[in-house]
């Protein structure tokens, strides 16, 4: 039962984590190798979510993670989807974040509910 809660909390966290550091994201892989989870795992998993609330995405770390989530949709958009990401990603300044608007809109458009159910999309247009 345990496992099942933190693969869920994982497939929550995941971007948001990537976002925020990639070797935050890659302590927390290495944690949950084998798919062995404990209690001790679970205390850890969460200290390091807590400790990446206040930290901010640099361009670096969103230009990865939007990559990744982009995957999800290169197969599927539209020619015209394909060119404004192009176009967003390459102008990309975490201060004024459009291309994760943007991967917000085509993850309702297209219903990619892994991503629906995840923090990072959750929390994309909040400010």
């Amino acid at each position: 039962m345990i496992i099942i809660n933190w693969q869920n909390k994982w497939a929550y966290n995941k971007y948001w984590v990537m976002s925020k550091s990639q070797k935050k994201y890659d302590e927390i892989r290495l944690m949950a190798k084998n798919n062995e989870w404990s209690k001790t795992k679970d205390i850890e998993f969460e200290r390091v979510i807590k400790s990446l609330e206040n930290v901010e995405p640099t361009k670096k770390t969103l230009t990865n993670v939007y990559q990744h989530i982009w995957g999800y949709f290169k197969r599927i958009c539209t020619d015209s989807e394909k060119e404004e990401y192009v176009k967003l990603i390459a102008s990309l300044e975490p201060e004024n974040d459009q291309v994760g608007l943007f991967l917000r809109d085509l993850t309702y458009k297209y219903q990619i509910k892994y991503l629906m159910q995840s923090r990072i999309v959750k929390e994309l247009g909040k400010n």
